[in-house]
């Protein structure tokens, strides 16, 4: 095993302090920052690390060896990235990466030119159920597969959203960046980049509580022909119920489900059967490793140019309009500057749905 690393933690939430205690298991958690100060103050005292209110103070009197998490609001994960590569750190950002295209190719790009790794948690790709379909994908045991369908039905009521940066559009973001971005990186992940668009949208049960919608239908067609749906609400009655991928092929069909798609439900392959799995984790669970005689955080995919890019299909998805609207692609940082990201497909995939919605409604 390698030498322990040292962490930076930047928000000291309910997200943060997760990452607090499995960095504290893995490495050495050398600091940790929050406006917060009485939050700040016990994170690190029970960590037994220095506290920070100030996100700069805390670069500028750490060691440039450390990685930082960003567990901050969503509208801070871009420049406060950033700030940490130019300050020669490594950065774990936590989902979503960013709230346009624009600052993911930024990032990115400031990844480059200052010679440092750049990372997205997308944990869902470790689950063994999301790990097992991934791998029969690969394989083509599913032949050509001709449609599928993704279900998210969470619960977020009122209170969740009383006194806090959730359900404001420039800090949030929206549905489909805070609850369910993991749920689109994996459409990407699986079935490359989306080439046309449908969706319609409402904010059915949280009107004047939130700025943007709390359900919505998408229909997908994406580069290779495959037809998908993607259905999504937080209006579950009192508790969530459903995170579901059904894959419809010419040699199978399989459903991963459960609330966070951490179950395999069904399968129906011709000459194979996924043999049993061991039990996913739970919700919001990180799983950091050391392997390979080298430093790897398991829950982190990399970033890559299609990262940024499929990052506007969400933000023209969620102001739908029943039209049907080509994916754009804007210039991006050249392959150069992406070779010093780590490399891996669509961390930023739910910023891109939902810039497709957006504009499909004429919001830019």
């Amino acid at each position: 095993m390698s030498k322990k690393i040292n962490f930076l933690l930047a928000g000291c939430g309910s997200i943060g302090q997760r990452h607090a205690q499995i960095m504290s298991n893995l490495g050495q958690l050398q600091a940790v920052c929050d406006i917060d100060p009485d939050r700040a103050i016990a994170t690190a005292n029970q960590y037994k690390c220095e506290s920070f209110t100030s996100y700069k103070a805390m670069l500028e009197c750490s060691t440039a060896e450390s990685l930082v998490a960003i567990c901050t609001p969503n509208y801070l994960h871009a420049q406060q990235s950033i700030s940490a590569l130019q300050h020669q750190f490594n950065v774990l950002c936590e989902k979503p990466m960013a709230l346009t295209s624009i600052d993911c190719a930024a990032m990115i790009h400031a990844a480059s030119a200052n010679d440092r790794k750049l990372f997205v948690v997308k944990q869902n790709r470790y689950n063994p159920a999301v790990a097992a379909v991934k791998e029969i994908l690969e394989a083509n045991r599913l032949g050509k597969i001709y449609s599928i369908q993704l279900s998210c039905f969470w619960n977020r009521n009122n209170h969740y959203y009383k006194n806090t940066w959730k359900g404001k559009r420039t800090f949030d973001g929206g549905t489909l960046y805070t609850q369910f971005s993991h749920f689109i990186d994996l459409l990407y992940w699986m079935f490359g980049e989306v080439k046309h668009l449908q969706a319609i949208t409402k904010n059915s049960a949280h009107q004047g509580i939130i700025e943007f919608e709390d359900n919505g239908a998408v229909i997908l067609e994406f580069n290779n022909g495959i037809i998908g749906t993607i259905n999504y609400t937080v209006n579950a009655y009192q508790k969530n119920m459903e995170g579901s991928l059904t894959i419809f092929g010419e040699k199978g069909t399989v459903k991963i489900g459960g609330q966070y798609l951490n179950e395999l439900e069904y399968q129906s392959i011709e000459d194979y059967t996924i043999p049993t799995l061991p039990k996913g984790n739970p919700a919001n669970t990180l799983v950091l490793a050391l392997a390979g005689g080298r430093e790897t955080i398991a829950v982190a995919a990399g970033v890559s140019h299609t990262d940024a890019r499929s990052s506007r299909v969400l933000t023209r998805a969620l102001k739908g309009s029943p039209r049907s609207w080509p994916i754009p692609r804007k210039t991006l940082p050249s392959s150069k500057a992406s070779s010093r990201c780590a490399s891996g497909p669509a961390c930023t995939s739910a910023a891109s749905i939902r810039a497709a919605i957006t504009t499909s409604c004429g919001r830019s």
